[in-house]
């Protein structure tokens, strides 16, 4: 395959992230939560649930997305456990369709994949990041005595633009209505 050069005018292209659109009830959940808990100099994202974190910016990726989505019914995924991430806390999501779904798509981008997306996926919404582990270790323990496992819905993929920190929000695919 001919490697493309780079010149003054054709910048790199950045990387594109998908992530999972949620119920917004659970959405302002996980928003509350990080903006509480998360350092303020580094929370310049949302709360979201990632599918892939560096995807190709090419037009395929895009059309796969939407075909994706369009055959894609809304499902379930349970908040299953509030976990550590040594420096962060984070809310282990899980359902069979999560994986599924990922594994589809991953089977059909593997070669244009970085190492970390070809990974099997633990999936995870990020509450807290980038403090000292008794600092999460903390919050873990003020969260977990009052944590019940509960449920909400998944109901599209959004695409991002990656900007050395923060993020551009470039579409959302709604998954088909039942």
């Amino acid at each position: 395959m001919e490697q493309t050069r780079l010149t003054a005018e054709q910048p790199a292209k950045k990387p594109l992230i998908a992530t999972l659109a949620i119920t917004p009830s659970a959405q302002d959940y996980f928003n509350q939560l990080r903006r509480q808990h998360f350092p303020s100099r580094r929370n310049y994202l949302d709360a979201h649930l990632t599918l892939f974190h560096a995807l190709p910016d090419e037009p395929w990726i895009v059309e796969d997305t939407k075909n994706m989505a369009a055959n894609q019914q809304p499902f379930e995924v349970t908040a299953q456990s509030i976990v550590s991430l040594g420096g962060g806390t984070a809310f282990k999501i899980i359902s069979p369709e999560l994986p599924a779904l990922h594994q589809m798509l991953q089977k059909g981008w593997f070669e244009s994949l970085t190492n970390q997306d070809r990974q099997k996926r633990n999936f995870h919404i990020t509450i807290q990041n980038k403090v000292e582990p008794h600092e999460a270790k903390k919050l873990q323990a003020e969260l977990i005595p009052d944590f019940q496992p509960f449920r909400f819905s998944v109901h599209g993929i959004q695409l991002w633009r990656y900007l050395d920190g923060p993020w551009e929000f470039l579409m959302k695919f709604d998954f088909r209505k039942v």
